[in-house]
This record gives C-alpha cells, structure tokens and sequence, in this order.
C-alpha cells in the first residue's frame, strides 16, 4: 500500500509538472509580452512618422501587443538614436532608421550609430522633391538653375537643418549645377515648408509630406530628386535629367539596439516583411510616395553602410556638419 501511494504521488506530480514546464518555456521565448516603443527622430506629420505608424500599425495587429511611436526630435535624430542605444536590448525599444541617422554616422556620433545600433528590416525609400512658391518665376527645373546663376545668393533655399538629408541633396545639386543658393535652415521640414508658403524662401528640397500640397496647387514641384520618375507625380522629371548622376532619396527601416537576439531581430524583420507583402500596407505607402523595400536585416545593414560612405562624400564637399 505504501508502494502504491508513493508511486501515485509520483505520478501525480509528474503530470502536475507537464503544463508548467511548457509555460515556462513559452514565456521566456514569446515576444512582444508588452507594449513595445518605436522611437522617431522627427515631429509628427513628416515623413518618418508616417512610415513609422503605418508599420507600427502592421506590427501591432500581427504580433498581439501594441507597437507605440514616440517622436523624439532634434539633432538630425540623434536624441532617438541615443534613447535606443541607452534601452535595454530586449526588443521594446525600437528605433526608426532614415538616411539621416547615416548622413549623421559621418557627422557627429559615428560610433554610437555604427557600433551600438542594429538593422532590422527595411521598410520603405521615397524621393525627395524641389518645390517652390507658385509665384516664384522659374517653373521647371532649367529656368531655376538659370535664374540661380544669374542671381547667385539670391535665392534662398529652407531646409530642416545643416547637416541633414535635404540640406545634403540640396548641397548635392548646388555642387552639380554650380549655382549658389542662400541656405536657410529650420527646426524640421515643416518648418520650412510653412516659410514657403509664405515667400519667406524661395526653394525647398522637401520630403513626401509635401505631395497634397503639391496636388493641392499650394505649392508647385519641379523634380523630383530619385534616379527615375515616381508614380505618385508621374509628370515630373528627375533632376538627373538636367545633371546627370544625380541621385538621392530618402529610406526608412527599422533598428535595434545592438545587443537585441537575434531571434528578435528575426522575428521583427519576417513580420515587417509581411507587412509590406500586404496590398493595404503597399497602399497607404503608395498614397504617401513610398515604394516598399524589404529584404533580410543584412540587406538592410548593406544598404546603410553604402549610405554612410555616400553621404560622407557628400559633406565632404558640401563642407556641411550637422547641428
């Protein structure tokens, strides 16, 4: 009889034990548990909140916790950069990367993105595009470049600040067209905008959030400033058409701090991939003048590295550094 309870009591607390030990596994593996914050280097309403919203939206419906975006602003998003770097690398601090963070890699805090941040997934790259007062007197792309040679320093051109990725392909076309253009800078792309629409500035290198004015006729577009014509405004020209070689666009992707598993960074890049596959979430980008990009978390980190030596080359004659 006593055989028979200390066998049952074994047997009792072996089955006991059956559910738990999966418990326990799961929870260690399963992510997101909680709330996870998407840190955005730039003011809502530009371009990078947009993207970052969209794919935080995706992740949150698929991945059964919310994916909240938090802009934190300033230094050519350097501030965000630096809150990532500084989280905990679990996976609930996420930054949102845009060819800023690898314009300011040459800049100022090189080894605080190069080092201590990781790719994740690309999301999404759109063209900047030259836009001005309708009331300007140059209305396409020639005419401003003669205008600006017959008139140097006297036209001036807003941007969200020295060093960042507007100013940079506006340094880019004064360097190529050889023309002199009086820089402006503002606090973000919004800023400058504003100043446009007033005639306060003359030119502004402008990203995406600027198209419903455009189509709106408040502003008037002259180029666009990616390699080929884009669908959102399919009239306007690449201003490689006028100086050819030019390029520059602006990208966006997901990051991490560095130390973040690598089954995270896995996790988050197959989803984030997902999410562009998906006709909606190609929609609503599409809306916006984004065409999806995608790819391993490897493509992604290539992508920035040739970024970064890009626009090295960039400020180096542009002589820029950033604020």
């Amino acid at each position: 009889m006593y055989r028979s309870r200390r066998q049952f009591l074994r047997a009792a607390a072996g089955v006991a034990a059956l559910p738990l030990a999966p418990r326990a596994s799961s929870a260690k593996l399963r992510y997101p548990a909680r709330p996870v914050h998407v840190l955005v280097g730039f003011p809502a309403g530009t371009g990078p909140d947009f993207v970052a919203r969209v794919t935080a939206r995706w992740l949150s419906d698929h991945l059964g916790q919310q994916f909240v975006v938090e802009n934190r602003p300033g230094a050519g998003s350097n501030i965000a950069t630096e809150a990532v770097v500084r989280a905990m690398a679990d996976g609930y601090t996420l930054l949102h990367i845009t060819v800023a963070n690898a314009i300011n890699a040459r800049l100022n805090n090189e080894a605080l993105f190069a080092r201590d941040i990781a790719a994740v997934a690309s999301i999404a790259r759109a063209s900047f595009l030259v836009v001005v007062n309708p009331s300007f007197p140059a209305a396409d792309m020639p005419r401003l470049i003669a205008y600006a040679r017959t008139h140097p320093e006297k036209i001036s051109i807003g941007s969200s600040g020295v060093g960042s990725a507007p100013y940079l392909a506006a340094e880019l076309f004064k360097v190529m067209s050889r023309i002199d253009l009086l820089h402006v800078p503002y606090a973000g792309t919004p800023q400058a905008i504003t100043e446009l629409l007033a005639e306060r500035v003359q030119v502004v290198f402008a990203d995406p959030s600027a198209i419903d004015l455009v189509k709106s006729g408040k502003l008037r577009a002259l180029a666009v400033t990616a390699a080929e014509r884009q669908a959102i405004l399919p009239d306007l020209p690449p201003l490689g058409d006028f100086l050819p070689g030019y390029e520059a666009s602006t990208w966006h992707g997901l990051g991490a701090p560095r130390a973040v598993p690598g089954d995270i960074i896995e996790s988050l890049n197959r989803e984030v991939n997902a999410g562009l596959a998906d006709p909606d979430v190609k929609a609503r980008l599409a809306r916006q003048g984004f065409t999806v990009m995608g790819g391993s978390a490897a493509d992604f980190g290539k992508l920035i590295a040739d970024e970064t030596a890009k626009w090295a080359r960039t400020t180096r004659a542009a002589g820029g550094k950033a604020e």
